[in-house]
């Protein structure tokens, strides 16, 4: 009878696998000079507008979008900056084209007219040329941040609460003012008019358009079009 044979050799060990893996982006940064630049102009304007204005001037949209784009340059979330063009990008569009028709002498809706009133300090009027240019700017760091879908309604909820503060607690059109340069009728609140109260309805109802209204007009427009057109894969919180 011949001997089992006895295998001595070990198991070959196994071969490790390695797994394909895709490469984490590389985080997409602003430039510093855009954040040198901004902040620089935030530093003039802000303290400028608070002394001639006064601090409610800043429930404004217009002026609530240059601190998320403030904030947005130097986080380098998209959130911030996503927001403020789903909110002015439409409305200040408008502005643009109201101030190119005043400049050949045919304006559209007249908006701009102080832009062209010698009265008002070229300072001021400088400062308040940001409404021409930030919605550039403000696509151009979505285009290179990418647009964050949470802006619709990060965007509505905080217009809702400027609108609701512009009118309970800011003066209406007409109204005695604090001081000269005070705003009045924020955010169009309580009508068109500069000079007085809406009177096509009460003054509720037109509140309650703008609530309804920006949101479906406005803001949701301009976010399927971001949306569509910036979105990337989710890399910033």
């Amino acid at each position: 009878m011949s001997a089992p044979t006895i295998n001595n050799s070990a198991p070959a060990p196994k071969r490790a696998t390695v797994s394909a893996t895709t490469p984490a982006p590389v985080p997409t940064r602003l430039p510093l000079s855009l954040q040198v630049c901004f902040t620089a102009f935030m530093a003039v304007l802000v303290p400028y507008y608070w002394i001639e204005y006064g601090p409610t001037n800043f429930v404004y949209f217009c002026d609530i979008a240059l601190f998320l784009t403030l904030a947005s340059v130097w986080t380098q979330k998209p959130i911030f900056a996503s927001m403020a063009a789903v909110g002015i990008t439409l409305p200040q569009l408008l502005w643009q084209v109201d101030f190119l028709t005043q400049l050949i002498g045919m304006p559209i809706i007249g908006m701009t007219d102080y832009m062209f009133n010698p009265e008002i300090s070229l300072f001021a009027r400088g400062l308040s040329f940001f409404h021409f240019w930030l919605p550039i700017l403000l696509i151009a760091v979505v285009v290179k941040l990418g647009y964050d879908k949470r802006a619709f309604w990060a965007w509505t909820v905080t217009a809702w609460a400027a609108m609701l503060v512009s009118y309970f607690l800011l003066p209406e059109p007409g109204a005695v003012l604090s001081f000269p340069n005070q705003p009045s009728n924020v955010n169009y609140v309580f009508g068109m008019s500069a000079e007085a109260p809406q009177t096509m309805m009460p003054g509720w109802a037109w509140l309650t358009t703008m609530l309804i209204g920006l949101p479906l007009v406005v803001y949701l427009p301009t976010h399927w079009v971001l949306a569509k057109c910036l979105t990337r894969s989710p890399r910033c919180p």
